[in-house]
């Protein structure tokens, strides 16, 4: 069983940008591995999980089944490190003896494993490149298919860059670069939390008092938008960019980058260049830039 970190940008794609992900410099040299991934994610008949922010998933993969648990990740601006288990199962069948060993189990969440049921399923199609340099390894994959939980539906059409090896700075510099030519935005909801808000039809934000905490807040009152198709949402994140930008820490080009992320979302609803160059930019500063400059 292997116990790595998971560090990765996820994010979300205009319904035109796979076909301008394929046609980019990026990729052109690159031969995609395509996979039909069938997942199934349990918890609790009362949420004891997603409250606790664990994620328990069953992936089938051709022939071979696998067991994930991820827990919670922290980062922003699709930017996330957590923690992840994944071992393989002989059938689609929880393995709780393992479950009950690693580390999220060790509390009173032992007590949930027992009542752990299927809530919801992700199905997918993944196509992943192997984006390998000198100084790091990165697979970027992309995700198209359907989220079904409690007699809902809502289409996945994402791409995630994972870092395999090297520093984060590597993922920022590759999705700014994927950014120059496919629409595309940040985003900070897992497909998991996105299945567990459409079956309650309850979509929770975050209050904010910070710029990090502003930026979380429109990003994901954006992903709840795209899977609520509720104006509120829109008007949400509208008003945390609004927001963000009066902040008086920000410097001149941070101010401008969330000023045309502000004004990007007033002409369309969907992630566009200038929005998702904006909103990268600034997520990029906001993770390892203290002075937002």
């Amino acid at each position: 069983m292997s116990t790595p970190t998971e560090i990765e940008l996820k994010l979300a794609l205009a319904p035109g940008g796979p076909a301008l992900l394929f046609q980019h410099p990026l990729l052109q040299s690159l031969t995609p591995k395509r996979q039909t991934l069938i997942n199934t994610y349990f918890d609790t008949p009362k949420g004891a999980l997603a409250e606790a922010r664990i994620a328990v998933r069953l992936r089938q993969v051709d022939d071979q089944v696998l067991q994930t648990v991820k827990t919670a990740g922290h980062g922003g601006g699709g930017f996330s490190e957590r923690q992840e288990w994944e071992w393989s199962v002989p059938s689609l069948e929880l393995d709780t003896q393992r479950l009950a060993e690693l580390p999220p189990f060790q509390g009173p969440l032992a007590e949930s494993i027992p009542a752990l049921v299927a809530q919801l399923n992700t199905d997918f199609v993944r196509h992943s490149w192997q984006l390998a340099g000198p100084e790091s390894h990165i697979e970027l994959a992309l995700d198209q298919g359907d989220i079904h939980s409690g007699g809902y539906r809502t289409s996945i059409c994402e791409a995630e860059l994972e870092l395999k090896q090297g520093e984060p700075e590597s993922l920022w510099s590759k999705a700014l670069a994927l950014a120059e030519q496919v629409p595309l935005r940040p985003s900070d909801s897992s497909k998991a939390a996105r299945g567990t808000a459409l079956a309650a039809r309850q979509w929770p934000l975050p209050e904010a008092t910070t710029p990090a905490q502003w930026m979380h807040r429109a990003t994901l009152a954006l992903d709840a938008y795209h899977d609520s198709h509720r104006a509120d949402h829109l008007a949400i994140a509208q008003a945390a960019l609004t927001k963000l930008a009066s902040d008086p820490t920000l410097t001149d080009q941070a101010r401008f980058d969330v000023e045309t992320m502000r004004c990007a979302l007033e002409t369309t609803d969907q992630p566009n260049l200038a929005y998702g160059q904006a909103a990268l930019a600034f997520a990029h500063r906001l993770a390892y830039q203290t002075a937002l400059r």
